[in-house]
């Protein structure tokens, strides 16, 4: 978590910062792919008092678009809380429909963001927060909140609830990686 709080904290106070922000906080809390969140369109959203529901209409594992329903939990902290962020992106710039994140175009074009943008907001987040770029990418996002959040103490279950994970292998993959030196054996060793 301390990566995401390090790039949120050196966002500049700029409209594409306020969207970057939106991206980072929401794409780490719901564990979305780089392709969900740029598929998001204001209509998928639902403001509620403990949050925000994101409906994914569709996803790489739902080609059938059955979709499913994400819970964005508000943040304790009013500069990391991912509700409050993307309520921000959309009042700069009065987003009420069709997509969420969008290019800003100097021409006033409304063109959705792909998914090599989210790997670009990233990246120049994690420069701008003097962290090593090149070990980031907009996959981070969701491979972090599986890491971050297995670390906290929550359950494979819950976290492929958010996630969507199909394959539990993988999602184990991930917290395994990412939780490496908490579970090594060695660590009980009195050296």
């Amino acid at each position: 978590v301390w990566w995401v709080k390090e790039m949120v904290a050196a966002m500049p106070e700029t409209v594409v910062g306020i969207r970057d922000k939106a991206i980072i906080l929401l794409g780490f809390t719901s564990g979305m792919r780089r392709s969900e969140i740029v598929s998001l369109d204001t209509a998928d959203i639902a403001y509620e008092p403990e949050g925000a529901v994101v409906t994914l209409k569709r996803s790489k594992t739902d080609q059938e678009g059955v979709g499913r329903q994400v819970a964005v939990p508000r943040g304790h902290h009013e500069e990391t809380c991912p509700v409050r962020a993307l309520q921000a992106w959309q009042e700069a710039l009065g987003v009420t429909e069709g997509p969420v994140f969008i290019r800003l175009d100097p021409d006033g074009d409304r063109e959705r963001l792909n998914g090599r943008a989210v790997a670009h907001v990233v990246q120049r987040a994690a420069a701008r927060a003097g962290l090593d770029a090149s070990l980031f990418s907009g996959h981070s996002l969701r491979r972090g909140y599986c890491t971050e959040t297995a670390r906290a103490g929550a359950s494979e279950a819950d976290i492929a609830r958010t996630t969507g994970h199909k394959s539990m292998a993988v999602l184990r993959g991930y917290v395994e990686a990412g939780t490496i030196f908490e579970n090594a054996a060695a660590r009980k060793l009195d050296l």
